[in-house]
């Protein structure tokens, strides 16, 4: 499974910014989609997760509100709509999948995922 996370840049605070992320090659009829997110200095952090159905969703707390995750099966696709962006969400933001359900309280564990692709940047400025 290859990832390819694209649609980040610079934006500054208060700006909008939609994250993809595609997956190819052997792809799953079920599991969970995530992005996480690692700033300069800082470890990888959960940002939001999704089940197959996209009926359940879990987010960090401090992106609730302002962060929407959803996917498109058909597309093998994962989306993240950021909104209300602040300097704080500067990281790195990278896609990862896994064909496993896990729990919706485990979507933020990181090692429950097996593919992750290579990240995209987003910058915010104040």
């Amino acid at each position: 499974v290859q990832l390819q996370a694209s649609g980040g840049g610079l934006v500054q605070a208060g700006g909008s910014l939609r994250l993809s992320c595609a997956a190819s090659g052997r792809t799953f009829s079920t599991g969970v989609m995530g992005w996480f997110r690692q700033a300069p200095g800082k470890e990888r952090e959960f940002v939001a997760g999704i089940s197959w159905s996209g009926v359940r969703t879990r987010y960090l707390d401090s992106v609730k509100g302002r962060f929407t995750i959803s996917r498109d099966n058909a597309k093998n696709t994962v989306y993240l709509q950021m909104n209300s962006l602040r300097p704080e969400d500067t990281a790195v933001y990278y896609c990862g999948t896994t064909p496993k359900n896990w729990v919706t309280s485990a979507y933020s564990n990181a090692g429950g995922y097996d593919y992750w692709g290579l990240g995209t940047l987003v910058t915010v400025s104040s």
